[in-house]
């Protein structure tokens, strides 16, 4: 008896290691997870420390917005700028400039005025994708990133408050058709719609697109050139009013302090959406608000794209930063600020109220727009209808180095002779000894394109080339002629179209010389990095001409188009 108690009083019943152990590890995970935390919340707090810092000093991000939503963008730029943003260690400060598009462009791809405009902006938000476009055909290099929309408004018809109701079914296809007020039973007399320059004002641009689309778009440029639209332009042009006022605002103001239809000595005209409600709601609104019609069918809409620009005056802080505020404004919360400010947005229905005139009409379809070439065509075609159309002298390189090019210019004059309504053109062609020593030669002479269409396509097709690029000599001959057939009350201008440097015969200061001042623009379509931009520069602003810089020969058609389409 006695072994069995000793047997049992040895046996001892100990506690299990392995609980021990997990609690433990918890336990350390736990402290672990602690420190790790508070050592992020440190670096956290040094890094924004560090960035607040801003150790490569402030950037000023300029932003030139078009007028209509100048206001809503600085509400936002307000809320961007409460974010304290700090990019590639600069803090960035943002400055909205309000600046009609026309201007932007003219500034960004000739000299900018700071005296009207402010200082140059490293970022652009006009009404719509057709100044980008024309942008890039002057200049691609000075677009920075994809432009990208950040809201949209349909275009409208202004009308007296009388005559909206009557206007509930209209087309736009109706307007090179409808002449008289009596197609609605009214006895107003004749109807006309008023359409500031194309070239200046995207309403007006966007309805003429809609007038030849004929439905839901696109106009194509095989379309542009056939028949019925060149019959639809000219019954569009002829239909205009003699005196049209020159920017869809004045066009607005006119029409609005007028008392009875057609006093205005129009009767209605294209308008963006928000820019109805901002006339129709700002300080000098009319008494009697204008209302907006939505025509029927399809609707041609601007789509208010930013731009990031680029060149070397945008440096890599501003560059991004200007990304950075793109992407800033399509939040939720900012596209919202934009809604209030009379755009349509994507992430809300909520529109600004009161909104006289402006019934916020549901858009049942957009009208799909013409491409960016097509669009500098379809301008180029109205300035040719419009009021008799231009008188146009075409200087072209044949030199050696235009070989691998010249079939794409042949196609762009090709397509610009099919596409005229009325108007003159004339070819000459330069390189050196074309004519005995004389290194220009005149192939068709300027004069109404109606009459020339065959010969100028045959002398087009037939543009070979021939070594030297005497430019300046070439230029100045063909320039004096022009200047000998000058028609009065009309758009004059020579477009040269090159892609070197005069390489002989006379100087630029003998050139310069022989020029005669603004009445007659030269303007030059500059292909590659081999011309001399500032002597070609010189040359244009002399006489009130542009230079479009392409970067190869792809671009020559948009280039062409946009040349051709503005009044200057």
């Amino acid at each position: 008896m006695s072994r069995h108690r000793t047997l049992r009083a040895k046996v001892k019943r100990g506690i299990a290691k392995w609980p021990v152990l997990i609690v433990v590890l918890v336990v350390l995970l736990g402290l672990s997870w602690l420190a790790l935390s508070w050592a992020g919340d440190v670096l956290d707090k040094r890094s924004q420390a560090l960035a607040q810092n801003c150790s490569e000093g402030d950037s000023v991000l300029r932003v030139a917005v078009t007028p209509s939503v100048a206001e809503a963008v600085r509400d936002v730029a307000q809320a961007y700028s409460a974010t304290r943003p700090v990019v590639y260690d600069h803090c960035i400060a943002i400055e909205v400039t309000s600046a009609d598009s026309a201007a932007v462009l003219e500034g960004l791809t000739t000299t900018w005025d700071e005296n009207k405009l402010g200082k140059r902006p490293h970022a652009w938000l006009p009404d719509s994708t057709l100044w980008a476009n024309r942008l890039s055909a002057l200049n691609a290099k000075l677009v920075g990133a994809a432009p990208k929309s950040v809201g949209t408004s349909p275009v409208l018809l202004a009308a007296p408050e009388a005559a909206a109701p009557v206007l509930k079914d209209f087309r736009w296809s109706d307007m090179p058709q409808v002449t008289d007020w009596t197609k609605y039973g009214q006895p107003w007399g004749r109807f006309s719609v008023a359409m500031p320059d194309p070239a200046a004002n995207t309403a007006s641009a966007l309805a003429i697109q809609a007038a030849l689309a004929g439905g839901k778009g696109p106009v194509t440029a095989e379309s542009l050139g056939s028949d019925a639209s060149k019959s639809a332009l000219t019954k569009l042009a002829a239909a205009v009013p003699p005196e049209v006022p020159p920017t869809t605002r004045d066009a607005l103001g006119r029409l609005g302090d007028s008392a009875t239809v057609n006093a205005a000595g129009f009767s209605v005209t294209p308008v963006s959406e928000v820019d109805l409600f901002k006339h129709n709601t700002g300080k000098d609104a009319p008494s009697k608000p204008l209302v907006g019609v939505l025509p029927a069918g399809p609707a041609p809409v601007a789509d208010f794209p930013y731009v990031a620009l680029g060149g070397s005056e945008v440096g890599e802080a501003e560059a991004r930063a200007a990304q950075a505020f793109r992407d800033f404004v399509l939040e939720p919360e900012q596209q919202k600020i934009l809604a209030r400010g009379g755009l349509r947005v994507e992430s809300t229905q909520d529109r600004p109220s009161p909104s006289p005139g402006v019934a916020w009409a549901q858009v049942t379809e957009n009208l799909v727009g013409a491409d960016a070439t097509t669009t500098q065509q379809i301008s180029s075609a109205w300035a040719s209808a419009d009021r008799g159309g231009q008188v146009v002298t075409v200087l072209a390189d044949v030199s050696t180095s235009m070989k691998p090019r010249l079939d794409k210019v042949k196609a762009a004059l090709r397509g610009q002779v099919d596409r005229a309504v009325s108007g003159s053109f004339g070819l000459w062609e330069f390189s050196r000894d074309l004519d005995g020593s004389k290194p220009q030669k005149q192939l068709v002479a300027t004069g109404p394109v109606a009459d020339k269409r065959d010969a100028l396509k045959r002398a087009i097709d037939g543009l070979k080339t021939s070594e030297g690029s005497q430019l300046y000599s070439a230029l100045a001959a063909c320039y004096e002629t022009a200047h000998d057939g000058f028609v009065a009350g009309r758009v004059n201008r020579v477009v040269v179209i090159t892609d070197g440097k005069s390489d002989g015969g006379i100087d630029l200061d003998a050139l310069k010389s022989a020029l005669h001042g603004t009445d007659l623009a030269i303007s030059f379509i500059a292909i590659g990095g081999d011309v001399d931009k500032n002597a070609l520069t010189d040359i244009a602003q002399t006489t009130g001409g542009s230079v479009s810089v392409v970067e190869n020969e792809n671009g020559v058609e948009a280039a062409l188009g946009q040349v051709l389409s503005t009044k200057a």
